[in-house]
């Protein structure tokens, strides 16, 4: 790395401008504080990263941004939204837990729901539904009601190699 270009600028109206240029590298560092923000730019030949820090939230403005932990907390008093121009991916090498105090909504065009061994689904009431149809195979199903079993349809088929009613 060659030789870096370093300017410190003091303005009683546009603050302190640090600035440090790399003209071997092509980057351009920047941090300025305005007294009413802190804005820190690297800027390089091909793309331009900011952060800006105000007194009520900080902006990150990149083309990739990574972050590596040990522990992460994320924590709104209010709606927290995470949003992708493309696929979004959640991995976890554990578990795996998503809860809510009120509603849970899930929409998509097709959905797959895959378990290696045992996918249970239960509430205090469960209701199944296509607009078009609805099925459910397996080797063996079994339809077990403690109470009342009520089926009705416009027309029936009931259909087996051994069919026993009764």
């Amino acid at each position: 790395m060659g030789n870096l270009v370093c300017r410190v600028e003091l303005d009683k109206k546009k603050g302190i401008v640090l600035t440090v240029e790399n003209g071997e590298g092509k980057i351009t560092q920047t941090v300025v504080m305005d007294g009413t923000k802190i804005t820190a730019t690297v800027k390089g030949a091909n793309e331009t990263s900011t952060i800006t820090q105000q007194e009520d939230g900080i902006h990150i403005d990149c083309k990739a941004f990574t972050l590596h932990a040990e522990t992460i907390t994320c924590v709104s008093k209010k709606e927290t939204t995470h949003e992708s121009g493309e696929d979004f991916t959640i991995k976890s090498k554990g578990n795996l837990n998503a809860s809510a105090v009120s509603d849970a909504t899930y929409k998509d065009m097709n959905s797959d729901m895959e378990s290696s061994s045992e996918t249970k689904i239960g509430g205090m009431s469960l209701k199944l539904s296509g607009t078009t149809s609805a099925e459910m195979k397996g080797a063996m199903i079994t339809v077990d009601a403690s109470a009342t079993l009520d089926l009705k349809s416009k027309i029936g088929n009931l259909k087996g190699f051994n069919v026993n009613i009764g």
